[in-house]
């Protein structure tokens, strides 16, 4: 069994309209979301692996505080500038070509791309995947080259305004 937890990066800035896209960081409402989702996958006893991020600051952020909150090291993460504008097939090879050693992953990552993938594995589809809104996909696969549209299934998904109102 294989799990990929694709993770949408946290609320960005738009305060500085100067900065460019691959630049801004997260605003207010993110800097408090990314923690506590993190906290949320902590709770579930979720042990990771290995890390993919997008470069942008944004996604990098938010998966550092998910490399801190889950107790892992930055050894464990591996930065895909390819993961910031990338198409669905893009993402999915890129966990396809994933070391077999490891059992669980997080994809840090951008829509449109992510809520594309999350209908993918959703027997409902899904309009939006929100900031700091986390699918978990499970595929009863031996090897990540096995993975695919077809070999998983959406087994989760959460998303900040689930608990702040």
């Amino acid at each position: 069994m294989k799990t990929v937890y694709f993770i949408r990066h946290a609320k960005s800035s738009w305060s500085d309209l100067d900065l460019m896209d691959h630049d801004r960081p997260l605003n207010k409402r993110g800097l408090r979301d990314a923690p506590f989702m993190a906290k949320i996958l902590k709770g579930k006893g979720v042990k990771v692996d290995l890390i993919y991020s997008s470069t942008a600051n944004r996604a990098l952020t938010t998966a550092k505080y998910f490399i801190e909150e889950l107790g892992l090291t930055s050894k464990q993460l591996i930065l895909e500038s390819e993961i910031y504008e990338a198409w669905e097939g893009t993402i999915l090879k890129l966990v396809k070509n994933t070391p077999n050693e490891a059992q669980t992953i997080l994809v840090f990552g951008h829509n449109p791309t992510f809520t594309s993938i999350a209908n993918f594995y959703s027997s409902e589809y899904i309009p939006n995947l929100p900031t700091c809104g986390i699918v978990k996909v499970e595929c009863d696969i031996e090897s990540w080259s096995s993975f695919s549209k077809s070999s998983g299934v959406l087994t989760e998904f959460h998303y900040p305004k689930q608990y702040f109102h």
